[in-house]
């Protein structure tokens, strides 16, 4: 019979929502324990000058790794040092400018004890987050972030479960301080994440996405049907500007009017494009975000918009598909 066949789905389940109670009650518990000490652990970091060094062994250098990769994604510059790799020359990756932020459970780790002295012979500040104030990191330390927990969630209170996730908290709690502190905002964030959702929409702009000016859709106010739609047709849009003598849209023609128009009777030989068209059309200039485009075309359900520049001269077109193809929606 194998380990599957044994498995009591009931009790799995109940073990499940133990770990996570256990875990959520630890967060809560260091939630309640915070005081001054945290603003002056935000208050050293963030005038710090150079970088923030985040240092860990085991679990708790994993959950380091997490808690540099945040920061720096959030503006404060950092880095991770393995303890270990730091007395074999690493150290010389800390300079008198960074501060420190040293993570250990026990606050006993051999690793990290041992640069310890080091760490403050340098005059470098110490941040520690350690679940014992008491231990070695707790004594060296500036500042003493306490992440201890009652127990563990492991059954039987062994592997680092809760106190790693309290970690982890921590360490989003410091870095979205300093986040706010700096005054870090969206844009800001997506410099960081080009290559993310939030980094395209908050990036990209309408110029970088749209058709150019050649490529755009465009007749005369005395424009037949049929010359429109040969426009329409070559150019791809589903829509045609219409424009004036100075090369300003006056107005748009679509797919959709044509069909409106058939389904109308209305006589096609006769009609001209400035008395079919739709007047006032949306426009959108290239400098402004795509994200800002796909929003005006799902705010007026329209498919399709002309870009203008600051002298309202059509210079380009884009509908949903380029917006798609662009990853912004």
């Amino acid at each position: 019979m194998t380990a599957s066949h044994l498995l009591d789905p009931d009790a799995t389940l109940a073990l499940a929502r133990d770990v996570l109670d256990i875990e959520s009650q630890a967060i809560s518990a260091a939630a309640a324990r915070l005081d001054e000490r945290f603003v002056q652990a935000v208050r050293i970091a963030l005038n710090c000058g150079g970088r923030v060094v985040v240092t860990g062994m085991g679990k708790s250098g994993h959950v380091g790794r997490k808690i540099t990769a945040t920061l720096a994604s959030t503006g404060t510059p950092a880095m991770f040092v393995h303890p270990a790799e730091a007395s074999h020359g690493d150290l010389g990756m800390i300079t008198r400018a960074d501060v420190v932020l040293a993570i250990s459970n026990s606050g006993e780790s051999e690793e990290l004890t041992a640069i310890l002295p080091l760490i403050k012979r340098m005059g470098v500040p110490l941040l520690a987050m350690t679940g014992r104030s008491s231990s070695s990191l707790g004594r060296h330390a500036d500042v003493v972030l306490d992440t201890g927990v009652e127990k563990e969630a492991c059954p039987h209170n062994l592997a680092p479960t809760a106190s790693t996730t309290v970690q982890l908290a921590m360490g989003d709690a410091l870095a979205v301080a300093l986040l706010s502190a700096r005054g870090f905002r969206p844009d800001d964030f997506a410099r960081s994440h080009p290559g993310g959702a939030l980094g395209r929409k908050l990036l990209t702009l309408v110029g970088d996405v749209m058709r150019p000016a050649e490529q755009a859709p465009r007749v005369g106010l005395d424009a037949s049907l049929s010359e429109m739609m040969r426009e329409i047709s070559a150019k791809g849009l589903g829509a045609t500007a219409v424009i004036d003598a100075t090369g300003r849209p006056v107005g748009i023609f679509t797919d959709g009017d044509l069909r409106r128009l058939i389904e109308g009777g209305t006589e096609l030989r006769a009609v001209s494009a400035g008395a079919v068209m739709h007047r006032h059309p949306r426009t959108v200039r290239p400098d402004a975000l795509a994200v800002e485009a796909a929003e005006l075309m799902e705010t007026h359900n329209i498919n399709s918009l002309l870009v203008v520049d600051a002298q309202g001269h059509l210079c380009g077109a884009l509908n949903s598909h380029d917006l798609m193809r662009a990853k912004v929606i």
